[in-house]
């Protein structure tokens, strides 16, 4: 096995490892999040989060680097985005089966594209608009049987407003990555995750006064946990990216879904139905394809490069 295989497999394990610690970051949040506010949610979130990412930033000795920034405002609007998208998502977890409300998260890639085209101007062309609109079909076969939208109540189902919840957090998380690709023009990537942490941190603070509830021993437990759990998965994320390229890794985002599943079934008894596996299924299809078009795209555009003829 060459260098090359053998940094792929490490980035792809580390790629797994993050997906199952957000998994389990995810599962602590809906056991404990019944009745708890989102902002409370974030917060633990976000601030138990810093303390492996102040360690790890330690370990590499960048944390006196890491505060230095040339975009403070793109931090600010990073993290008022993130922050809402972390709200959102959090209450939809605990109103939906979690395998339903992982499918539907799906969404954030076939958002992305659609935004980049809108906010960056990126040409995006019918192959890939096609996959976006397949994409959302899957994850409307995934969200309808759990819409009241021919019924009297359609506000008034938990299940309607966490489908609604989860797409809105879609949305959002799409449009910060919009952010963040602006970021790393002038920002390293240790910068930017310290100071997403700080700043969700400070912004949920100011959910208090709209009502935070005491927790019992086992809910700060498992709030402290699901911190901890996805600070460790932020970090894994970055480090895969070290070993191998977007392409490479990114298909595995969807083991999320088997993880959700297994998840889901014993620990909270929810049970895949057919319409969330074949709108799964399909929101995967749309994906991939993206991905492969991403990656064939940027072979032809290295290639290009090399053969041009430098102009002078």
């Amino acid at each position: 096995m060459d260098d090359g295989q053998a940094n792929a497999l490490t980035g792809i394990f580390l790629k797994l490892a993050s997906v199952m610690f957000f998994v389990a970051m995810a599962t602590c949040i809906k056991a404990a999040g019944d009745g708890v506010p989102a902002g409370q949610l974030v917060f633990f979130r976000s601030s138990m989060a810093m303390i492996p990412v102040f360690l790890y930033l330690a370990w590499r000795r960048q944390l006196h680097t890491a505060f230095y920034t040339r975009n403070p405002m793109g931090h600010l609007w990073r993290g008022l985005v993130g922050v809402s998208a972390m709200a959102f998502g959090f209450y939809g977890l605990t109103q939906l089966p979690l395998p339903d409300a992982i499918a539907i998260g799906y969404a954030r890639p076939l958002l992305m594209v659609v935004l980049a085209s809108l906010v960056l101007g990126e040409t995006i062309r019918i192959y890939r608009w096609s996959a976006v609109g397949v994409g959302l079909i899957g994850v409307l076969v995934i969200s309808w049987p759990l819409l009241t939208l021919f019924e009297g109540d359609f506000w008034q189902s938990g299940q309607t407003r966490g489908v609604m919840s989860v797409l809105t957090s879609a949305f959002l998380v799409a449009f910060a990555m919009i952010l963040v690709r602006r970021l790393i023009l002038t920002e390293k990537t240790p910068t930017i995750v310290l100071y997403f942490s700080l700043s969700a941190t400070v912004l949920s603070l100011f959910t208090i006064p709209f009502g935070w509830v005491p927790l019992d021993t086992p809910g700060l437990i498992l709030l402290v946990s699901a911190g901890i759990l996805g600070g460790l998965g932020q970090i894994l994320l970055t480090q895969s990216y070290r070993y191998a390229e977007v392409s490479t890794i990114a298909p595995f985002e969807y083991t999320s879904i088997v993880f959700g599943i297994a998840a889901g079934f014993f620990l909270f008894g929810d049970v895949p139905q057919w319409s969330m596996i074949i709108g799964t299924a399909i929101v995967i299809a749309a994906g991939l394809y993206i991905i492969v078009r991403e990656h064939r795209l940027g072979v032809e555009q290295k290639a290009a490069r090399r053969f041009t003829t430098p102009q002078g």
